[in-house]
């Protein structure tokens, strides 16, 4: 089964440079366009990760990623937040509300792939229960 990647973004160029960067990879693409639409999606569709857009209508992109770290499912699901406007202290704000990765715009769509790949791999077993081998 293709893992699902929520892209939460209003502007829609950058909506089709994400859907057009991360197509061919083979991931089921699900899209939002403002903070409700977005709780909305992930809620309804259980994303593997989410690409969170800050600046986005209705609730800010931090205020979504706030929400969803609440609810118990959404607890491991990397989220990946984008945005234009990237100033001091910006990285930290994103990390603090709950973001996995921040990346500035213009988004990079050579490495964009690579990075959403890797947050998508299965982590190591660390919890003390595996078999050791």
């Amino acid at each position: 089964m293709n893992k699902r990647v929520l892209i939460v973004e209003d502007n829609p160029q950058n909506m089709k440079l994400l859907l057009m960067t991360l197509r061919p990879h083979g991931y089921d693409l699900l899209q939002a366009v403002d903070g409700e639409q977005a709780l909305e999606v992930a809620i309804k569709s259980n994303p593997d990760l989410i690409i969170m857009d800050i600046q986005i209508p209705k609730m800010d992109g931090l205020e979504v990623t706030r929400r969803l770290r609440q609810m118990p499912a959404f607890n491991q699901v990397p989220i990946v937040a984008v945005t234009a406007y990237a100033m001091k202290g910006d990285r930290e704000k994103v990390i603090r509300a709950g973001c996995d990765a921040y990346l500035p715009k213009p988004i990079n769509t050579r490495q964009l792939p690579g990075l959403i790949s890797g947050m998508l791999k299965p982590k190591p077993n660390t919890n003390g229960d595996g078999d050791g081998r």
